[in-house]
């Protein structure tokens, strides 16, 4: 730290000079965050100074995370759910599977997972000191439910599905995984960080929320396809008892008990989902994903014609293409200043998410620009 103070001015110029060093979102395949809703911009900046660590001072914001965990609970067929807005999917899933070990009563526990889970699991399985089994994917990149049934023995705590991959995009059979858990007595958690905010506003349904029976809990992040502000997560169980097993004693707080993970924890999260939900609302939302559906089929479309295919037909807007050597392709992409990314083994494929911020020019001109590579370049 500096001895003296430096003008407002100089430090602003700093901060600008550092800020034009990132890079920019219309030029982002690889994340599955955007730019935030304008209105979510202001709602964060209104609550900038409140804790929802310690609700009772700040009384109106603590109701706005009510607001938003009960609309969270609609949209996700569960009005009465419980929970809060945390910082993230990670948070969330470390927080579900938490209860669910709190209330298994086990130190020595295991989860089931499927190998396409988020890489979270595994922070997970440290922390909490539980072994982390991951069961197959079958051939359509949805978990193996026979290899799911093959891990699950009498340690087991918690099931996890996925509702919207992170590297496909693909919804697991959360009904049977269900039926699975509901037989064995076990807390099955739905990772839908992603898929959240997409899922409910497709034309095709699929089962997957708290709408089947033996849901326990659900990851859902609004600072993805919510366009709210990170850090801005959800975590919302279908009854208050598993929240409650998660409680500690807060002696010197205004409230008697705390849930969340983090102590201190933004208001002007919650505040920015609470509008850019009020402001959008069901028929918003749905615009937005036929947006991005609508880029997606497009780019699809196009690299169909430059001869590429996906690795599944896309569920959501995620699109996996098989292209040969894919980490060269990808390296020669981001010398052209495009920001992709890429699947894990053993189906390693270039990872594009489509997101708001990304037009149908911009898919153009990275098409054209793939088939240059592809033709040019000797793999």
């Amino acid at each position: 730290m500096r001895d003296k103070a430096l003008p407002e001015d100089e430090v602003m110029a700093i901060l600008a000079q550092t800020r034009a060093r990132n890079y920019s979102y219309d030029r982002f395949l690889s994340t599955m965050c955007t730019l935030p809703h304008p209105i979510a911009v202001r709602a964060h900046d209104m609550f900038l100074e409140t804790n929802l660590g310690d609700p009772g001072l700040f009384p109106g914001v603590a109701e706005l995370e009510e607001r938003v965990v009960a609309m969270l609970g609609e949209m996700l067929g569960c009005p009465d759910a419980s929970g809060y807005v945390s910082t993230g999917g990670t948070e969330s899933n470390i927080q579900a599977i938490r209860a669910a070990r709190n209330e298994a009563g086990r130190k020595d526990g295991n989860i089931v997972v499927p190998a396409s889970a988020h890489f979270s699991f595994d922070k997970i399985g440290d922390l909490l000191c539980l072994e982390v089994r991951k069961a197959e994917l079958d051939e359509s990149l949805k978990v193996d439910l026979s290899s799911v049934e093959s891990l699950l023995d009498e340690r087991t705590v918690a099931l996890v599905g996925i509702a919207g991959t992170t590297e496909f995009g693909q919804v697991d059979p959360i009904e049977q995984l269900a039926e699975m858990a509901v037989e064995r007595g076990i807390h099955l958690h739905v990772d839908a960080a992603f898929g959240g905010f997409v899922l409910p506003f497709l034309e095709k349904k699929y089962a997957w929320d708290f709408s089947v029976s033996g849901v326990s809990s659900i990851t859902i992040d609004p600072h993805k396809m919510g366009m709210s502000t990170i850090p801005a997560g959800g975590l919302l169980f279908r009854g208050q008892e598993c929240l409650s097993a998660l409680e500690t004693e807060t002696h010197y707080l205004t409230k008697a008990r705390q849930a969340s993970l983090t102590g201190t924890r933004s208001g002007a999260a919650a505040a920015a989902t609470y509008a850019v939900m009020m402001h959008l609302g069901r028929e918003g939302f749905k615009r937005m994903v036929d947006y991005c559906m609508d880029l997606t089929h497009h780019l699809v479309a196009g690299a169909r014609e430059i001869g590429i295919s996906p690795a599944i037909e896309p569920i959501m807007n995620v699109v996996a293409l098989q292209v040969p050597s894919p980490a060269k392709v990808r390296e020669e992409l981001m010398k052209k200043d495009w920001h992709v990314s890429m699947t894990r083994e053993p189906n390693r494929a270039l990872r594009l998410i489509l997101m708001r911020h990304m037009t149908r020019e911009n898919i153009d001109l990275f098409l054209e620009d793939l088939k240059a590579i592809l033709i040019h370049s000797q793999f």
